[in-house]
């Protein structure tokens, strides 16, 4: 029996259960908030599509009762404050960082050896909170920001090759931020064939920084962050994990020397499975790629500086 527990029923953490239930990725998935009778009306809505859908995962929806989280396979936290439009990631440290912190000391009392999927932002830095304050091995904490990075990468290049997106190999490292992240173009393709070959450089150039206000553009437009993408990214990371699907997939995951940088949780490429993350890629980057993933880093640095008080 598999099971997942999604801390949040929110946007994002309601998508999260929902695309878990709807493909069943597990036997079980328990959907957590502190709101009264929340998390218990959406996982009713949704399990009223199980005839419907013909599914057999059932989903629970629980109000701050972590007993019920009790052996989970693997964790989603994606409570905290979403952003407002204007607001970046960064600006939501201070309030997300307390939540995040108990909400991984609570889910971990009843499920110690549970993988961490970290959603909430800044997600890199939340990611790193949860390494220096949970005592959990690395492998088992994984921030899920390079995959929703990746996801619109894809759908920005397939609309600009006017291609089918399951066709499409794109890959975005560095932070999971707005001035962070790294679409990185020439490792782009269509299937196999290099995306730089079938577009002109500056449609290319446009198609990366399409993906770097991906977020924010969709903030703008729907005046609170996007849900359907980034709650459907999560599931994917823990589809992986729970199916030890050895897929790689951009995390943010803890470096310990790996592109040249230590004592970091930052956006690169990862499989993923059954142990979390299986092994970090590193990818061969050029002089310019290498200046991007190092002032990148050092922004996620000084944002990690901001944490000082809950570490």
């Amino acid at each position: 029996m598999s099971k997942v527990t999604v801390v949040g029923a929110g946007n994002v953490g309601a998508t999260c259960a929902n695309v878990l239930v709807t493909k069943q990725v597990a036997d079980e998935v328990v959907l957590l908030d502190i709101k009264e009778g929340v998390s218990e009306g959406k996982a009713m809505d949704i399990m009223q599509t199980a005839n419907i859908l013909g599914l057999n995962t059932t989903l629970t929806g629980v109000t701050n009762d972590y007993a019920k989280t009790a052996d989970s396979d693997v964790v989603v936290i994606t409570s905290g404050i979403p952003r407002k439009p204007g607001m970046t990631r960064e600006e939501l440290i201070g309030v997300n960082a307390g939540i995040v912190k108990s909400v991984t000391d609570n889910v971990l009392k009843y499920s110690p050896n549970a993988v961490i999927i970290c959603v909430s932002n800044p997600m890199d830095t939340m990611t790193y909170l949860i390494h220096k304050t949970s005592g959990l091995p690395k492998n088992r904490i994984i921030g899920m920001g390079g995959a929703l990075d990746s996801a619109r990468f894809k759908y920005f290049l397939s609309l600009a090759l006017g291609a089918n997106p399951n066709e499409i190999e794109g890959i975005v490292i560095g932070g999971h931020g707005d001035t962070t992240m790294i679409p990185l173009t020439r490792y782009a393709a269509y299937r196999g064939i290099p995306a730089s070959t079938l577009l002109p450089a500056d449609q290319l150039e446009k198609v990366a920084a399409d993906t770097m206000v991906g977020g924010a553009t969709l903030t703008k437009l729907l005046g609170t962050s996007a849900w359907y993408a980034p709650g459907a990214a999560a599931a994917q990371v823990a589809e992986a994990v729970l199916h030890n699907e050895n897929r790689m997939i951009s995390c943010s995951a803890l470096l310990e020397g790996e592109y040249g940088e230590s004592d970091l949780c930052i956006g690169v490429p990862c499989i993923l499975g059954r142990n979390g993350i299986e092994k970090i890629v590193e990818f061969d980057l050029n002089e310019a790629e290498k200046e991007l993933f190092r002032k990148s880093a050092e922004a996620v640095h000084k944002t990690n500086a901001a944490l000082a008080g809950a570490l």
